[in-house]
């Protein structure tokens, strides 16, 4: 009995000693907390994660064991557990290195394919705002009204107008406007200051619980950065006139508190002959504190403002005859100006070591005017057909996330669930019949809109062994109201719809250098509240459903790939209208595609990548032959080459291809197809100065950029004709730079 008392009492002193729990904080060398990096020990198996605030818990540790500690742009961090370790809070100080491709690990989460973005962004930085788009794999854009309107978007063979199928958001702010004047979903970016970005967060598909309206195709997450390292001031010169400077200077800096302010300023005339007139002017400060405690504040404001002038889609026939070149014009009066003021608040607070809450709230004042004229004289033979887009709107939303981990046997729990608000009040959105920008015609509507969007999901992930399960679940209720100002009478017309949308996503990760996965999920978006409201469209939220099978892997710690296979189904589609310049939905859609990215760093100084999509989209219920989706492009790719000779000297080139594509239901009008190749060169002539130069289109190519298959009839033609409009791609575009840090 005595010996059995002495043997127990042994192993309960020495089951601790063997196997306990590790608790600490990742942080780096100016003592900034590092989230998401992963804890492994010797089996790789067992890991875990810092959380938001750079804290981890790892579980059924051994004195002994190898502490290992990873993450992208930091050197591998390896600690010995020896018995001190379990007393206390063991401290992981992290050193920065550059952004290199043997740094990525695959895990199992849901997000692990965005993690090679990050070296895209370190290794070839973004100088535009049309350049971060461009840094989502497999995403084009075009620019069709003279620089100050926001770009049309492919993705995934969409073409997604300037936001109809892709969810946005900066800092938990959202980029799309609902209902929008020009179009449902309107992305409008160009308030995004490129040097303020830190990191770029996207997913294709409809796979995540987190994001609720447009997010078909996928999404788009922009996060800027909470500190500075050093202030900046910069200069951009160009050809056509082309001028832009910004500025980042750090106001405050201390252990616990960042503000800085950020600002740009640029103009260009562009390439056409009547001269754009264009000018952007951002301005953005912001403040982040955290406490001891690892509690996170950050608060941010900023304005937004543009104004252009546009020579707008051009009729391939007066190219065909010589009447104008190809930056001519038909009608040079078209334009506009727009401007917007962000105001955000984030609280992040931690609950205790396994738990945390997020706050984000956020309030929005846009403005929006747009001149256009699709059709020239075809409705209007003695004052043509140009058309204003305006509106004025608020936004106000927030949304709260809690965050948990549970260790139910061997099956690790993440449980994470939120709640949310989206409200526009959108004040006199009008499409209205205009001449020369100045007089009205007359207004085809004209309105106030007040949508709400009400949310809440459930995301919980069951990590066992190799296997990551995640099911989940959205709900979200809308109601739109509209007040028709061109009735006669008062008239308020309100419309509501719930919808609930399931997610299924399940992975293997056999070990550190490879995944497989299957993603699954429902997604939607909304229709316009003005045709809601006129019941114009019997489906109010359009049901996506979308599959993934696909894998990542990585066969030496240079090479990384990914493939997938994949499946969208839309009950409604949208399709831009020309002679009208909206976005209007259409019948049920199908697309079906394959996809592959290849990263390749040689060594330190090389690093290649390639994206190519290839895509087949249909509409369902149109018969064989007369099913094309207009612009819905079928095969994409990028590729691209950087080179870095130690810290001073840099170049990059980058090509991009889109293949012809119909522009019409039947494929008889075709969208031409490009090759486009960019050229950039950076030198540091001292530490903290460098010059460079970009070069557009390098090799000088003659290119449509946005193209549409449109009916118009010129001033003096008999009859209409229907053939493609386009705006020119720019042609070889010289730009140097300077930059300073202090």
């Amino acid at each position: 009995m005595k010996a059995t008392a002495t043997t127990l009492f042994l192993v309960l002193m020495f089951i601790p000693l063997c196997s306990q729990n590790i608790k600490g904080i990742i942080i780096d060398d100016q003592k900034r907390p590092i989230p998401d990096a992963i804890i492994f020990s010797n089996d790789q198996l067992k890991h875990t994660h810092s959380d938001i605030n750079g804290r981890f818990i790892f579980k059924q540790v051994e004195v002994g064991d190898t502490l290992n500690v990873q993450f992208l742009g930091f050197e591998k961090y390896t600690r010995l557990v020896g018995t001190e370790d379990f007393s206390e809070d063991v401290f992981i100080i992290l050193t920065e290195t550059k952004f290199e491709l043997e740094q990525i690990y695959i895990d199992n989460s849901l997000k692990s394919i965005n993690t090679v973005n990050q070296v895209d962004l370190q290794i070839n930085p973004v100088n535009s705002s049309q350049d971060i788009l461009k840094k989502v794999p497999g995403l084009f854009i075009a620019q069709h009204a003279g620089g100050g309107k926001a770009e049309q978007i492919f993705l995934r063979g969409f073409d997604l107008d300037h936001g109809t199928d892709i969810a946005i958001t900066v800092d938990g702010m959202p980029v799309n406007m609902v209902s929008h004047a020009h179009g449902q979903g309107y992305a409008d970016l160009h308030f995004l200051i490129p040097e303020t970005v830190d990191k770029i967060d996207f997913g294709k598909g409809t796979y995540y619980a987190d994001k609720g309206n447009l997010n078909t195709a996928g999404y788009v997450e922009f996060k800027t950065k909470d500190k500075i390292e050093e202030n900046i001031i910069g200069l951009d010169v160009g050809e056509f006139s082309t001028f832009r400077t910004f500025g980042l200077v750090d106001l405050v800096s201390t252990d616990h508190s960042n503000i800085y302010l950020a600002s740009e300023w640029m103009s260009s005339d562009g390439p056409f002959e009547s001269p754009q007139n264009f000018n952007r002017l951002n301005m953005m400060v912001k403040m982040s504190h955290q406490n001891l405690k690892g509690d996170k504040l950050s608060i941010q404001a900023s304005r937004f403002s543009s104004r252009w002038d546009a020579s707008g889609q051009i009729p391939q026939r007066l190219l065909n005859n010589s009447t104008i070149t190809r930056f001519g014009y038909v009608d040079n009066t078209e334009g506009g100006q727009t401007s917007r003021n962000n105001y955000s608040f984030q609280l992040t607070k931690l609950i205790n070591d396994q738990s945390f809450n997020k706050l984000n709230a956020y309030y929005i004042e846009y403005d929006f005017e747009l001149y256009s004229n699709f059709t020239f004289f075809l409705d209007d033979p003695i004052n043509g057909d140009q058309i204003r887009q305006k509106e004025k709107r608020k936004v106000f939303g927030f949304d709260n996330t809690f965050v948990k981990e549970y260790l139910l046997d061997d099956i690790n729990i993440e449980l994470s669930a939120g709640i949310g608000l989206r409200y526009d009040d959108i004040d006199d959105i009008e499409l209205t019949k205009t001449k020369n920008r100045q007089e009205i015609l007359h207004r085809i509507r004209y309105g106030d809109v007040n949508e709400s969007n009400l949310y809440g999901f459930i995301n919980p992930l069951f990590q066992i062994g190799k296997w990551t399960i995640n099911p989940s679940i959205r709900f979200d209720r809308f109601d739109f109201q509209y007040d028709d100002f061109l009735s006669g009478q008062y008239s308020n017309i309100s419309r509501s719809q719930s919808l609930a949308s399931p997610k299924f996503n399940l992975f293997y990760n056999p070990n550190f250098n490879s995944q497989i996965y299957l993603k699954s999920g429902l997604g939607f978006h909304s229709n316009d509240s003005r045709l809601v409201a006129f019941q114009e469209s019997e489906e109010i939220l359009p049901v996506a459903y979308s599959i993934d099978l696909g894998a990542i892997w990585k066969p030496n710690p240079n090479l990384w790939l990914n493939t997938a296979l994949w499946y969208l189904q839309l009950d409604q589609e949208f399709v831009y209208v020309g002679d009208a310049g909206i976005v209007e939905p259409s019948g049920r859609s199908r697309r079906k595609g394959i996809e592959l990215s290849v990263r390749y760093q040689i060594d330190k100084s090389f690093y290649i990548f390639t994206d190519v999509n290839y895509t087949i989209a249909r509409a369902i219920d149109e018969e064989s032959g007369f099913d094309y989706i207009p612009l819905a492009p079928d095969l994409t790719a990028a590729v691209g080459v950087n080179y870095q000779l130690k810290d001073n000297f840099h170049i990059g080139v980058k090509s991009r291809y889109i293949k012809n594509r119909p522009a019409d239901q039947d494929n008889s009008i075709i969208a031409l197809g490009y090759l486009i190749t960019d050229l950039n060169i950076g030198y540091n002539l001292l530490t903290n100065i460098n010059v460079g130069l970009t070069i557009e289109n390098l090799f000088n190519k003659e290119w449509n950029e946005a193209q549409f298959a449109t009916l118009s009839r010129l001033q003096n033609e008999p009859k209409a004709v229907e053939e493609i409009h386009f705006t020119p791609g720019v042609p070889r575009f010289l730009k140097a730079n300077l930059k300073y840090s202090f």
